[in-house]
C-alpha cells in the first residue's frame, strides 16, 4: 500500500491525531505549552485534512507548524516523550511530508538531544529515515546531521558506537546515490562545465548540483579527517579515527566509481587527495624493516598499525580496480609499493596482506592487460607488470629459502634456518608420527628441507582474501604457516589462467574473422590488427620468466598430485599460449621445464641442459635480490616407481623415475598430442625428453613403429613398480596417439616433427657409434609411425623422412639400422598399397617417389639392409606387382643391384624377386622394361657367389627370349610406340635418340641385347656358365633367329658372334696352364679339364661351333648382307687361329667347324648315328645339337619340344636359294678364301719348330692332321679349275710336313699299328687320298694338269724315303719324342697302298712328261734307300716291298729307258740304279741273330730274283745300256759268286746261311755273261775274263793253305772258317765247271782253261783231307772235270784256231 493512497492519508491524519492526542496527554501536567501546541497541531490537522484535496501536499506545505508540537515535545528532554515525538517525527517523514525548513527544525532539535546524551539510538534512527526517505536535506542541515551521527559513533556506548558506524556509512552512501540519481535526471542535459580550477579552499565548487555539491563536500572533508586536518563542510566534529576513515573512503571509491571517473571535480579529488594520502600513509610500512624499532605512528591515535597498512590496501586495490585509467603514474606508485611489501624483510602480516592484494590483481587480466600497456610498453617506464610476477616469483623463493623468523604463533614452522630445514621438516605438522605420514597425508610443497603445506585459500579465479577482511582487528594476526605461500600458488595459477584464457579468447574471435574475411575477400591476404598482437606479446615476454621460475621451483617441491597436475596445466597452457604466439624462446623455456621435470633429477640431457643454460643467462633481480631459476632438488620425498637405465653413450649406473615423473610425461605427452601444431622446432625437446623416459621405462618399439613394454637384452637393471606397471600400456597408447594426432597437424608443423624425430634420430646414432649396446629406436619408430599416419600427404615429408631413414640403415650398429631399414620398407609397403588420390597409377611421379628410397638403399654395403630390401621387394611384386607400372625400372634396378661381395643369400633373395618378375610379371610390365630385366637377369648369370643362379639365370633368359617370342608382334607395336615418342622428344631437343643398337628396330634391339648379355655369359670364368650360356645363345639364335630382321642380323654376325669369338679367342690364348687341384669341395675333375686353359678350350670349341653351324645353316640369309665375304674371311681367320692353338681339343674343334661350313660331311661313327633317323624325315643335321646328341643331359630345360622346332625350320629356315640363281656357295672367292685359310692352317701347324727343341713342346696331334689333310679332297672339288701347280707345290709341303709329325708318346699306342699289321695310320691314309684324289683328277685332266705328274710323283717317292729314314721334325733327334721309332714305320706300307703298276702304266701312257722329270731315276733313288737299308730298315717288309716295287718299276721303266736311251734323258738313271743293286744285294747290315733258316732262305731268294732280273733284263741288251754300268753289274756279280758268306753263322747252319744259291746264280749269271758271244766291247769281256782269273786264282790259294793247314794240324781240326771257306771255293768251281761245259768253246778263252786245268793237282792233293765236308764237295768239284778228259786234239790244229 502506497502512502499516497487515500486509505494511506487517511490512515496518516488519524495517526497523528492520535500522536498529538498522546502527546497532550503526557504534557498536560508538567508541560503545558506543549499540550497546547497539540491540541493547536490537531485543530490544524483537521483543518488541511477538510479544505485540501491533496492533503499530503497541503500537510508538507505546513509541516513546520505541523512538527512543532513534536520538537516542544523533544525538547522537554523527558525519555517518554522524546521517545513518542521521535516516532512521530520519523512517520511524518516516511510520508515525506516534511518541508526543508520543517528538516532543518528537526535536526536542530536532534542534535541538542544528541548533545544532551538523550536517546541516541532514536536519534540515528530518525537521521537515517530523514536522508533516505526525501532530498529535502541539503548543505549544512546534511553536514550538520552527518556530523551528529559522526559524533554518536565516539560515545562511550558500544552499541551507539557501532549503530552510529552503520549509520554513518548508510548516510555517506545515501549522499551518494543522491548524487548518482541527479545525474540520472539530468542525463540529457548538456551542460559546458567550466574547467576546474585546482582549488584546495572549503568553498565548494560552484558548477556542481546540489547533491553533487554534498557529495563533493563530504568526500572532500573524509580526505581531510583522515589526513588528520579540520573539515570544510562537516563542523563540529569532534574526533575521528582513520580506520574508520579509510573504510569509508574505500566504499565511496568501491561502490560509486562512476561519480569519480564522471566529474573532473571528483577526479580531480581523487588524484589531489586521495592519492597523497595513501602514499604518505604508506610511508611507515615502507621505511620499516623486519626486526627494526616499529616507526611512531604519525597518528594521533592509538597504533593502528596493522589496521591501517591492511585498509590502505584495501583502498590501493579499489583504486587501482576502478581508476586506473585516470591514475596512471599513482598506480605504478601503488603497484610499486605493493611488490615492495612482498619483501621477505617486511613483516609476516604484511607479505600476507600484500600477497592477497596481488592475488585480487591476478584474478583480473584486462586489468593486467591495462598495466601491460600502460607501462612495460612504454618506454622509460617501469615494467610493472613484469615486476609483479617476478615479485610473485621471488616471494614464493624466498619462502624455501627465508626461514619463517618473527612468527611465533605459528605451530610446527621449521625453528632456525635453512641449515635445519630437513630436521624441522621431521618435526613439522600435526602430530610428528613421521615425517612420511605427514608428506602423504596433506598437500604441501618440500624443498630442501623447507615443508610448507598447502591450503585451500580460494576457489579457482576469485580472490577470496582473509587478512584483508579482518577489519575488526587492531593487532597484527598470527599467520598459519603455508596460507602466505598457497595465495601466492593461488594467485600464479590464476594469473596463467586469467592472462591465456583471455589471450585465447581474443585469438580464438581473431580468427573467426579471419576465416570470414577470406571467405568474402578470397584474393585478399587477412590483415590483422597488430596492436593487440603486440600487447599479448608484450605480457607473456614480461611474466614468462617469473611465472617460468616459480612454476619450476613449485614443480619440484611439489608432493601433491593435484598441486602437481595444476602447475604442469599451467606450464602446458603458457607453452601452448607461447607457441599460437610465435614466441619461441619462452615456448621453449615452458616445455624445458616440463621435460626436465619428466626425468630423474640432473640426468643429463643436452638439448635440455643447452636450452636452460640460455634461461638461466635471465636472471632478474628484484630490490636486489637476484633470483636465479632453481635448479631441482635432488632430495626429493617422491614415491620412486620405476628404476632404469639412463639413455647414454657411456654405460653408467641406474635412474629412478617418481611419480611425478610420470605425472609430468603424461602431461608431455598431453602438450604433444594437443598444442602439436605450435610446438615448432621445440618438438625436439619434447620428443628427446620422451624418448629417454621411454628407454628408461623399458619401451621398446613393435610393428608399425607401436612402443610396446618390452626389455631389451641388457636390461636386467630396470624395475618397474606395479604402479607404474598399469601406466605403461596407456602411456604407450598416448605415445602412438600423439604420433597418430600428427595427421591433422598442419604442413609446416608436420614438418618440424620430422625434424626433430630426424635430429633426435641422429642423436641415437651418434651414440651408437662405436659400441654395441642396445641403441634408442625411439625416434626411427616413431618416424615411421608419423609416415604410416600421414600418407595421405606422404609426398610433402618423403623427402626428409626416407632421407633420414636411409642415413639410419648405413649405421654400423646392427639393430639401429635393421629399425631404419624396417622403417623405411614399412612405409614404402604402406606407400605403394595407400589408396591415394588420384591413384597411383595415374600419379607416376609420386609412384616414383615412393620407390625411389627402395633404389637409394642399394647403395647401402651391410648385408642385413639390402636382405630387407630385396625381402621387401618380394612382398611388393606379391602384392603390387601387378601395378607397378612406370616404377618397374627402379624395382627392377633394385634386384639388379647385386654385387659379388654380397653373400649367397642377398643374390639368392634377389634371385628369387627375379624368378617372379619372369614367371608373372613380364606381360604387365612396359615393354621398354623388357630390356632391363635381360641386364639384371645377365647380371646374376655373372655373380659369381652362386652358380646354381649363374646357371639358372641363364635358364631365365632363355624364358625371357621365349617370352619376346610369342609375344613379338605386341611387343613390337608398344616399343615402336614408344620410340616414336622418344624420337619425337629428341627431335624437339635437338639431340640423336640414344639407345644401345640404335639403327635396328627396337624390337630387334631387344633381342640382341639379350644376344650380347649371353655372349658376356659366354666368357665368364665359371667353366661351366660358359658352357650353359653358349648353349643358350646359339639355341636362341638357331630357335629365334627368323624374328630378325635382315639388317639386323649385321649386328648378330658383327657385334655378338664374332665379338664372343674374340673374347673367347684372347681368354683362350691367355689362360693359367696351372693345374686346378679339385673343383672345390670333394668334387674331381677330369683330367681333360684340370686346367683354365683346357677349360677355356671347351669354350672356344663350342663358341667356334656354335658360330660355324649359324653360318652353315642362315647361309642364305647370311649371304644377301653386303659384307658378307668379310665375314666370311674373319669366321675363317678364327678358325686358323683355333687350329693354330696349342690346344688338341680346340685345333681338332675347329678344323671339324672348317668341314662344317664347308658342307662336308665326316663319316659318321657309331655315337653320332642320333642324326640318321633325322636325316630320313629330311631334317638338315644342324638342327641336332651336337652336344645334345652325345655326352649326358644338357643343365637347361628347353621350353620349345624338338617337333615345334621342326616344324619352324620346315616353314621358315631353309628355304632353297631362288631358282634360276647359281648356288651362291660356287662363289669362288669363298673356296679359294677357304684354300688360302686352310693353306695358311696347313703351313703353321706342320711347319716345324725353329727354335732349339727343349723349348718346344706342343705338337699336333695325329687326329688333328688327319682331319687338316681331310679337308683338301674336298675342297679340292671346288677349287680344281684354277689348281696350279704353284698350289700343288703348296700342298706337297703341307703333306710333307703332316707326316714330318711325330706322335707323342701317350698317343701312339693307339694311333699306331702293331708291328705284325699291315696298315696305315689314318694320316697316312688321308695324305695318300689327297694325292690319289688329284692323280685322279690329272689323268681325266685336259693336257696341261699332266705336269704335275712328275711332282705327285716326288712327293709319294719322299714319303718312300720316310719308311727307312725318319723325317727330320725341325731340330727334334728321335730321342726327343718316346716311341719316335715307329715313326720309321708309318710309311713301310706306302708303297704297299699306292698302285704302282697304275701309275707307271700311266707314265707310259703320258710319256713326255714323265720322262722329263726323271720320274724314274727318282724312284730308283728313293728306293735305294730302304734298299741298301735292308735289315737295318725299321722292318722287315719295307724293305720286301721296296725290292717287289723296284722289280716292277723296272719291268715297266727299263724297256722304256733302252728306248731312250739315246735321248741322255735317262743317263743319270744308270749309276743310280747300279748303287741300288749293290747296296741291296750287298748291305753293310747284318740279319738279324733271331732270324730262322726258313726266312733266310726266303730272303735269300729274293736276292736270287734280283740277279736273274740282272740276267734277264740287262745283260742281254748290254749294247743299248752305257758301258759303265755293264762294267759295275760285272763287277757286282763277281763280288757275288766269290765274297757272298756271312762269318758269323754257327756251324749247324753255315751251308745254309752261306747264300750259297745266291753265289751259284750269280756266279752262273756271271759266266754266262762272260761266256755269251754278245761281248760288245772288249771292255766287258776283259772284266769277266779278270772276274774268272782272280776267282781261279783265288780258288788255287785257298785250296793249297788248306792242305797245308791241314798237314799241320795233325788230328786237330781246322777253323770252322777255312772249313766253309774251302768248301765255298770248290762248289764255286763245281759251278764254272759247269758253266764251261754250257758255253761254247769259242766263247772261253784259253788263258782261262790253262787256269782251271792247273787247279786238277790241287784238288787231288785236297784227298787227304778228314773233314766228311769237305770231302763231299771235292767229290763234287773233281766229278766234272771227266768232261774235259779228250784226247788232246794237235797244237797246228789248236793254234790255228
Amino acid at each position: 500500500m502506497s502512502t499516497s493512497s487515500p486509505e494511506a492519508v487517511k490512515k496518516l491524519l488519524e495517526n497523528m491525531q492520535t500522536d498529538l492526542r498522546s502527546l497532550s496527554m503526557e504534557c498536560k501536567k508538567k508541560f503545558p505549552p506543549v499540550k497546547e501546541a497539540a491540541e493547536s497541531g490537531i485543530v490544524k490537522i483537521k483543518t488541511i485534512a477538510a479544505r485540501n484535496t491533496d492533503i499530503l501536499a497541503a500537510l508538507k506545505e505546513n509541516s513546520s507548524e505541523v512538527v512543532q508540537p513534536f520538537l516542544m515535545g523533544c525538547g522537554t528532554k523527558e525519555p517518554k516523550i522524546t521517545q513518542l515525538c521521535l516516532a512521530a517525527i520519523q512517520r511524518l517523514m516516511s510520508h515525506e511530508v516534511v518541508s526543508e525548513a520543517a528538516a532543518g527544525n528537526i535536526i536542530n532539535m536532534l542534535w541538542q538531544l544528541m548533545e544532551n546524551g538523550l536517546e541516541e539510538l532514536k536519534l540515528l534512527q530518525t537521521v537515517l529515515v530523514l536522508l533516505t526517505t526525501n532530498t529535502v536535506v541539503h548543505d549544512e542541515v546534511l553536514s550538520k546531521a552527518i556530523v551528529l551521527c559522526f559524533r554518536l559513533h565516539f560515545t562511550k556506548d558500544n552499541i551507539t558506537n557501532n549503530t552510529a558506524a552503520a549509520t554513518v556509512r548508510q548516510v555517506v552512501t545515501v549522499v551518494f546515490e543522491r548524487m548518482v540519481a541527479e545525474d540520472e535526471r539530468f542525463k540529457g542535459i548538456v551542460e559546458q562545465p567550466p574547467s576546474v580550477q585546482g582549488n584546495t579552499n572549503r568553498r565548494s565548487v560552484s558548477t556542481l548540483r546540489p547533491s553533487a555539491k554534498d557529495a563533493y563536500m563530504l568526500f572532500q572533508d573524509l580526505c581531510q579527517l583522515v589526513n588528520a586536518d579540520a573539515p570544510y563542510w562537516l563542523v563540529g566534529m569532534t574526533e575521528m579515527t582513520r580506520t574508520f576513515g579509510l573504510e569509508l573512503l574505500e566504499s565511496v571509491l568501491n561502490d560509486f566509481p562512476g561519480v569519480f571517473l564522471q566529474h573532473q571535480e571528483f577526479s580531480f579529488l581523487l588524484k589531489e587527495r586521495v592519492c597523497p594520502l595513501v602514499i604518505k600513509l604508506f610511508s611507515p610500512n615502507i621505511k620499516f624493516r623486519q626486526g627494526s624499532s616499529s616507526a611512531a605512528s604519525p597518528a594521533p591515535v592509538e597504533k593502528p598499525y596493522f589496521p591501517i597498512c591492511m585498509r590502505l590496501l584495501r583502498v590501493v586495490s579499489v583504486l587501482i580496480k576502478h581508476f586506473y585509467s585516470l591514475l596512471v603514474t599513482e598506480c605504478e606508485i601503488f603497484l610499486s609499493l605493493l611488490v615492495k611489501f612482498l619483501d621477505g624483510e617486511k613483516p609476516q602480516w604484511l607479505r600476507a596482506v600484500a600477497v592477497e592484494s596481488v592475488h585480487r590483481l591476478c584474478v583480473q587480466p584486462h586489468l593486467l592487460r591495462s598495466f601491460c600497456q600502460s607501462y612495460d610498453m612504454k618506454q622509460h617506464s617501469t615494467k610493472v607488470f613484469r615486476d609483479i610476477v617476478n615479485a610473485l616469483g621471488s616471494f614464493i623463493q624466498s619462502l624455501f629459502i627465508v626461514p619463517n623468523a618473527g612468527n611465533p604463533a605459528v605451530v610446527g614452522a621449521p625453528a632456525g634456518g635453512s641449515g635445519s630445514g630437513a630436521q624441522g621438516a621431521a618435526q613439522g605438522g600435526p602430530g610428528t608420527g613421521g615425517v612420511s605420514g605427514i608428506l602423504i597425508s596433506q598437500a604441501a610443497f618440500e624443498y630442501r628441507g623447507t615443508w610448507i603445506p598447502l591450503m585451500t585459500v580460494s576457489v579457482q579465479g576469485s580472490a577470496k582474501a582473509t587478512y584483508l577482511e579482518m577489519l575488526d582487528k587492531v593487532e597484527p594476526p598470527s599467520i598459519p604457516e603455508g596460507y602466505a605461500m598457497s595465495v601466492a600458488f593461488s594467485a600464479l595459477l590464476d594469473l596463467v589462467r586469467g592472462i591465456t584464457s583471455m589471450i585465447e579468447r581474443e585469438l580464438a574471435v581473431e580468427e573467426e574473422a579471419a576465416a570470414e574475411f577470406r571467405e568474402t575477400h578470397p584474393d585478399q591476404g587477412w590483415q590483422p590488427q597488430p596492436g593487440a598482437h603486440l600487447v599479448w606479446e608484450e605480457m607473456v615476454s614480461a611474466c614468462w620468466c617469473g611465472l617460468l621460475a616459480a612454476l619450476s621451483l613449485l614443480l619440484d617441491a611439489s608432493t601433491d598430485e593435484t598441486a602437481t597436475e595444476n602447475i604442469l596445466k599451467a606450464e602446458l597452457t603458457m607453452a601452448s599460449l607461447c607457441g599460437r604466439l610465435g614466441l619461441v624462446t619462452p615456448r621453449d623455456a615452458f616445455i624445458t621445464a616440463i621435460c626436465k621435470a619428466s626425468l630423474p633429477p640432473h640426468y643429463a640431457l643436452t638439448v635440455l641442459s643447452s636450452n636452460a643454460a640460455n634461461l638461466s643467462g635471465k636472471a632478474y633481480s628484484i630490490q636486489g635480490h637476484s633470483v636465479q631459476i632453481i635448479s631441482p632438488s635432488s632430495e626429493s620425498h617422491q614415491q620412486v616407481v620405476a628404476v632404469g637405465q639412463p639413455l647414454t653413450s657411456q654405460p653408467q649406473g641406474t635412474v629412478v623415475l617418481t611419480a611425478k615423473n610420470i605425472q609430468c610425461m603424461r602431461t608431455l605427452l598431453n602438450l604433444a598430442h594437443c598444442h602439436g601444431a605450435v610446438l615448432g622446432t621445440s618438438w625436439q625437446l619434447v620428443l628427446a625428453t620422451l624418448q629417454h623416459l621411454v628407454w628408461i621405462l623399458g619401451l621398446k618399439p613393435g610393428v608399425g613403429g607401436a612402443l610396446k613394454p618390452g626389455r631389451a637384452v641388457e636390461g636386467p637393471s630396470t624395475v618397474l613398480t606395479t604402479a607404474v606397471m598399469t601406466d605403461l600400456p596407456i602411456i604407450a597408447n598416448i605415445l602412438s596417439r600423439l604420433f597418430e594426432s600428427s595427421q591433422y597437424l598442419d604442413d609446416v608443423s608436420l614438418h618440424h616433427l620430422i625434424n626433430a624425430l630426424c635430429s633426435l634420430s641422429l642423436e641415437a646414432m651418434e651414440m651408437a657409434y662405436g659400441n654395441n649396446k642396445e641403441p634408442s629406436l625411439f625416434a626411427v619408430a616413431k618416424l615411421l609411425e608419423t609416415g604410416l599416419v600421414n600418407m595421405d600427404r606422404i609426398e610433402i615429408l618423403w623427402r626428409p623422412l626416407t632421407g633420414h631413414l636411409l642415413e639410419v640403415c648405413q649405421h654400423p650398429n646392427s639393430r639401429m639400422r635393421e629399425w631404419g631399414a624396417e622403417a623405411l620398407t614399412a612405409l614404402i609397403k604402406a606407400g605403394l598399397a595407400y589408396k591415394h588420390d588420384p591413384p597411383l597409377a595415374q600419379n607416376q611421379r609420386l609412384q616414383l617417389l615412393l620407390l625411389n628410397p627402395l633404389k637409394e638403399l642399394s647403395n647401402v654395403l651391410h648385408a642385413d639392409i639390402r636382405q630387407k630390401q630385396l625381402e621387401s621387394v618380394l612382398q611388393i611384386l606379391q602384392s603390387q606387382g601387378d601395378s607397378l607400372g612406370p616404377g618397374w625400372p627402379l624395382v627392377l634396378g633394385v634386384i639388379g643391384a647385386i654385387r659379388n661381395d654380397q653373400g649367397e643369400s642377398l643374390i639368392r633373395t634377389a634371385f628369387q624377386c627375379l624368378q617372379l618378375v619372369v614367371t608373372d610379371f613380364l606381360p604387365t610390365m612396359p615393354c621398354t622394361c623388357l630390356q632391363i630385366v635381360v641386364d639384371v637377369a645377365g647380371s646374376f648369370g655373372l655373380q659369381n657367389q652362386e652358380l646354381n643362379i649363374s646357371l639358372t639365370s641363364i635358364g631365365l633368359l632363355w624364358n625371357i627370349s621365349d617370352y619376346f617370342f610369342q609375344r613379338g608382334e605386341a611387343i613390337t607395336q608398344e616399343l615402336e610406340r614408344e620410340e616414336e615418342a622418344l624420337q619425337k622428344q629428341a627431335q624437339e631437343k635437338g639431340e640423336t635418340l640414344n639407345r644401345p643398337f640404335h639403327p635396328a628396330p627396337p624390337f630387334d634391339c631387344l633381342w640382341l641385347c639379350l644376344y650380347a648379355k649371353l655372349g658376356e655369359l659366354c666368357v665368364d670364368p665359371r667353366p661351366a656358365v660358359r658352357k650353359s650360356a653358349g648353349q643358350t645363345l646359339f639355341s636362341t639364335i638357331a630357335a629365334h633367329g627368323t624374328l630378325l630382321q635382315q639388317p639386323t642380323w649385321h649386328v648378330v654376325v658383327w657385334k655378338v658372334l664374332f665379338h664372343l669369338l674374340d673374347c673367347v679367342r684372347t681368354s683362350s690364348t691367355t689362360a693359367d696352364k696351372e693345374k686346378i687341384e679339385s673343383g672345390g669341395g670333394n668334387i674331381l675333375i677330369h683330367h681333360s679339364r684340370d686346367t683354365a686353359e683346357k677349360q677355356w678350350a671347351e669354350t672356344w670349341v663350342l663358341t667356334l661351333a656354335g658360330v660355324a653351324r649359324i653360318f652353315n645353316t642362315r647361309r642364305y640369309l647370311l649371304q644377301q648382307l653386303g659384307d658378307f665375304f668379310e665375314a666370311w674371311e674373319v669366321l675363317l681367320n678364327h678358325i686358323q687361329s683355333a687350329a693354330l692353338s696349342k690346344n688338341n681339343e680346340v685345333s681338332l674343334a675347329a678344323l671339324k667347324s672348317f668341314q662344317e661350313i664347308l658342307q662336308i660331311g665326316t663319316p659318321v661313327k657309331d655315337s653320332d648315328k642320333a642324326g640318321d633317323a633325322f636325316a630320313v624325315m629330311g631334317v638338315p643335321p644342324v638342327l641336332i645339337d651336337p652336344l645334345s646328341a652325345s655326352g649326358p643331359g644338357r643343365p637347361l630345360v628347353r621350353s620349345d619340344s624338338l617337333v615345334e622346332r621342326l616344324t619352324r625350320y620346315n616353314g621358315a629356315e631353309l628355304q632353297a636359294p631362288p631358282p634360276g640363281e647359281e648356288s651362291a656357295l660356287e662363289d669362288c672367292a669363298l673356296w679359294w678364301s677357304a684354300w688360302n685359310t686352310w693353306y695358311r692352317t696347313g703351313t703353321d701347324s706342320t711347319r716345324p719348330p725353329s727354335g732349339p727343341a727343349e723349348k718346344f713342346s706342343f705338337i699336333p696331334s695325329q687326329p688333328f692332321l688327319t682331319a687338316l689333310i681331310q679337308i683338301f679332297p674336298a675342297l679340292y672339288q671346288h677349287i680344281k679349275a684354277n689348281f696350279s701347280m704353284e698350289d700343288l707345290k703348296k700342298l706337297g709341303v703341307i703333306l710333307h710336313g703332316a707326316v714330318s709329325v711325330p706322335i707323342s708318346s701317350d698317343a701312339s699306342p693307339f694311333i699306331l699299328p702293331s708291328f705284325t699289321e699291315a696298315v696305315l695310320t689314318s694320316l697316312q691314309e688321308a695324305v695318300l687320298t689327297s694325292l690319289d684324289v688329284l692323280q685322279k683328277a690329272i689323268c681325266v685332266g685336259p693336257e696341261n694338269l699332266q705336269v704335275m705328274y712328275p711332282a705327285i710323283f716326288e712327293q709319294l717317292l719322299l714319303f718312300v724315303e720316310f719308311s727307312c729314314k725318319p723325317p727330320q721334325y725341325g731340330r727334334m733327334e728321335t730321342k726327343h719324342v718316346a716311341n719316335a721309332k715307329y715313326n720309321q714305320v708309318e710309311w713301310r706300307f706306302a708303297l704297299n697302298y699306292v698302285p704302282f703298276s697304275q701309275l707307271l702304266w700311266l707314265i707310259l701312257f703320258y710319256v713326255k712328261a714323265v720322262i722329263n722329270e726323271k720320274v724314274l731315276q727318282n724312284i730308283i733313288k728313293t728306293l735305294r734307300m730302304p734298299l741298301g737299308l735292308k735289315y737295318a730298315c725299321p722292318s722287315e717288309s719295307t724293305w720286301k716291298l721296296a725290292v717287289s716295287s723296284l722289280l716292277k718299276v723296272l719291268s715297266i721303266g727299263l724297256p722304256v729307258a733302252r728306248q731312250h736311251a739315246s735321248s741322255g734323258k735317262f743317263d743319270t738313271m744308270w749309276p743310280e740304279l747300279a748303287n741300288a743293286f749293290e747296296d741291296f744285294l750287298f748291305t753293310k747290315s747284318t740279319p738279324p741273330d733271331n732270324l730262322s733258316i726258313q726266312e733266310f732262305q726266303k730272303n735269300e731268294a729274293v736276292d736270287v730274283e734280283v740277279v736273274q732280273l740282272i740276267s734277264t733284263e740287262i745283260l742281254p741288251f748290254a749294247n743299248f745300256i752305257p758301258k759303265d754300268f755293264v762294267g759295275q753289274i760285272m763287277t757286282m756279280l763277281n763280288r757275288g759268286s766269290i765274297h757272298s758268306q756271312s762269318p758269323s753263322f754257327t756251324e749247324a747252319e753255315i751251308d745254309v746261311r752261306m747264300r750259297e744259291e745266291f753265289s751259284k746264280v750269280c756266279f752262273e749269271t756271271l759266266l754266262q755273261f762272260s761266256f755269251s758271244n754278245k761281248v760288245s766291247t772288249p771292255q766287258e769281256g776283259y772284266i769277266s775274263r779278270m772276274a774268272l782269273s782272280v776267282l781261279l786264282k783265288r780258288s788255287q790259294d785257298v785250296l793249297r793253305r788248306y792242305v797245308e793247314d791241314e798237314r799241320l794240324s795233325g788230328h786237330c781240326p781246322l777253323p770252322r772258317q777255312q772249313v766253309t771257306e774251302i768248301i765255298f771255293v770248290l762248289k764255286a768251281i763245281s759251278t764254272l765247271m759247269d758253266s764251261l761245259k754250257k758255253t761254247q768253246p769259242e766263247n772261253v778263252d784259253g788263258n782261262t782253261w790253262a787256269q782251271v786245268i792247273a787247279l786238277y793237282p790241287t784238288l787231288v792233293e785236297c784227298i787227304t783231307c778228314s773233314s766228311s765236308e769237305v770231302s763231299s764237295a771235292l767229290k763234287e768239284a773233281l766229278g766234272p772235270f771227266k768232261d774235259f778228259m779228250q784226247p788232246p786234239l794237235s797244237r797246228v790244229q789248236n793254234g790255228e784256231s
